[in-house]
């Protein structure tokens, strides 16, 4: 009998297995983690939006706000990514609710996930914010892009 070094198939079998059944576990995890990191990313830039349009009003739109992303990142108050509407996963779009003279400038900004089904969903949540700062949040089958949405949106919890 020869001296045989080496697995068998059997042993390899066996090792292949072990990794698909740790890689079913992992995988739905991972992709938990990364529509939460979404989810968080979005939050953070509805605040960055909030502060630029705060400060385009005071600075460059005599006391009303930016109409556009783009107006925002002209200027550079916001990152060019975010100027464009998209960022990690989500859909931005700012409104201005009122410009006349007799009542105070608003605006609105709600954050959309761009796929929310399935096992690509880059988030489960909208989101938005408006002059008030309050952030609010609500499922995806709730549209938050209106102004009238928003405000009948519950407030995000800390």
């Amino acid at each position: 009998m020869k001296n045989q070094k080496g697995f068998s198939l059997i042993e390899l079998l066996i090792v292949v297995v072990i990794i698909g059944i740790i890689a079913a576990i992992a995988i739905p995890n991972l992709l938990a983690a990364r529509r939460s990191a979404n989810e968080g990313s979005a939050v953070s830039a509805l605040r960055t939006l909030h502060g630029a349009q705060m400060t385009y009003a005071s600075t460059y739109g005599g006391a009303n706000y930016a109409p556009s992303l783009t107006a925002l990142g002209t200027p550079g108050l916001i990152d060019s990514t975010l100027a464009t509407g998209t960022k990690s996963g989500y859909t931005f779009t700012a409104t201005n609710v009122d410009f006349s003279a007799t009542a105070p400038a608003t605006f609105h900004v709600g954050a959309t996930p761009t796929s929310a089904s399935g096992v690509t969903a880059t988030g489960t949540r909208n989101f938005c914010i408006e002059t008030d700062g309050v952030l609010k949040a609500g499922p995806v089958g709730t549209a938050l892009s209106t102004a009238a949405a928003c405000t009948a949106a519950s407030a995000l919890a800390n």
